[in-house]
């Protein structure tokens, strides 16, 4: 019968952001019932805790949530030659993976693809708006009216679309071919859809949210086009 005394965990640190790798072994415990995994920056991102080797507790910080997490596994689950997989109770993303060294390897090199992938995504996207930050801050507080079910035409459709433009958001009612303009290149942008706890869009219109708002814009002018 093999024992399996060695297992490889894959996590990336919440501080530093950098994914490394660790042999977790029996052995550690002998003479204490709690290990600390640090990341070379220093940072302890994962702390197991045992009383009698039959079940240990892992604490996870979490990179996604910023919480902690907790998660059981008994001494059989820890050592064998299956991945035990960490993963963020609130939004169920993978944090990290323990279990046999060429699994855990593989599966901690494909999450690196996708996050570079996905930096890719946000980098290319950064370049193409005028001002990205500002353009991030307007979309979430379109969202956020929107979820409250404060984004509507007139000619009774909830249903607005929405035309993104290196410079601004198109709102478009498809039942009447309503347009409504919020621009997202300034800080006066901002403050604009911030002041604004309503949009509704005019029937058969077709105007900028700064109107809404009270609010004169200079220098700029629509430019009503669809992709």
């Amino acid at each position: 019968m093999i024992i399996v005394t060695d297992t490889l965990i894959a996590m990336r640190c919440p501080e530093c952001g950098k994914l490394d790798y660790h042999t977790l072994s029996r052995f550690q415990f002998s003479g204490q019932k709690k290990v600390e995994i640090k990341c070379l920056c220093g940072y302890v991102k994962l702390a197991i805790a045992t009383k009698d080797r039959n079940y240990y507790w892992l604490q996870v910080p979490c990179v996604v949530c910023e919480g902690k997490h907790v998660r059981s596994l008994s001494s059989k689950m820890l050592w064998s030659d299956e991945v035990n997989y960490l993963f963020c109770h609130e939004t169920g993303l993978e944090l990290g993976y323990i279990g046999p060294c060429d699994e855990v390897q593989a599966l901690a090199e494909a999450q690196q693809e996708t996050m570079e992938a996905l930096g890719d995504d946000f980098e290319a996207e950064d370049e193409y708006f005028h001002n990205s930050e500002v353009m991030y801050e307007v979309l979430n507080c379109l969202h956020e009216i929107a979820e409250q079910g404060l984004l509507y035409c007139q000619c009774g459709n909830q249903d607005v679309e929405v035309d993104i433009f290196p410079d601004r958001l198109e709102l478009h009612c498809k039942d009447c071919d309503s347009v409504n303009i919020i621009y997202a290149e300034t800080d006066d942008d901002l403050r604009v859809i911030k002041d604004v706890g309503t949009i509704e869009l005019t029937r058969n219109g077709f105007e900028c949210l700064d109107s809404l708002s009270n609010t004169t814009k200079t220098g700029k002018k629509p430019n009503h086009k669809h992709k």
